[in-house]
């Protein structure tokens, strides 16, 4: 994790977010992180919690929490990077659709990681862009 660091975002209610530490070009995989896939019966319990926030679905009927930084990833429907979920190998590979300068804030757009998909979220403080 040589390319990216923890640090304070300034995306108000947002905590920490995930950082370049030095220049990432378009393309470029920024990381692969490895995921626990949940039970049915995990995913329901998890939904109720804090965690819903952090994790990924997998499937239609389950989801996966990602490990590295890949649950502290924030949002923007303006992202510089987006995520492919590798089902079969159980990873995120996380990966630049932009240049992304040393010290900018890496973001992705939490609707499948779908760079254009500016539908609402569940998340109820984040509204989409105009």
């Amino acid at each position: 994790m040589d390319k990216i660091k923890i640090s304070k975002s300034k995306i108000p209610k947002s905590g920490r977010g995930v950082f370049a530490v030095k220049e990432i070009t378009k393309g470029e995989t920024i990381e692969i992180c490895p995921v626990l896939v949940l039970s049915r019966k995990d995913y329901l319990l998890t939904k109720k919690t804090e965690l819903r926030n952090y994790y990924f679905m997998w499937g239609k009927v389950t989801s996966a929490l990602c490990f590295g930084y890949g649950s502290l990833y924030n949002h923007s429907y303006e992202a510089n990077a987006t995520y492919k979920k590798q089902i079969r190998e159980k990873t995120i590979h996380f990966i630049a659709i932009k240049r992304i300068k040393k010290g900018e804030e890496i973001k992705v757009n939490y609707n499948y990681g779908n760079p254009k998909d500016k539908r609402r979220l569940w998340i109820k403080a984040i509204k989409p862009s105009k």
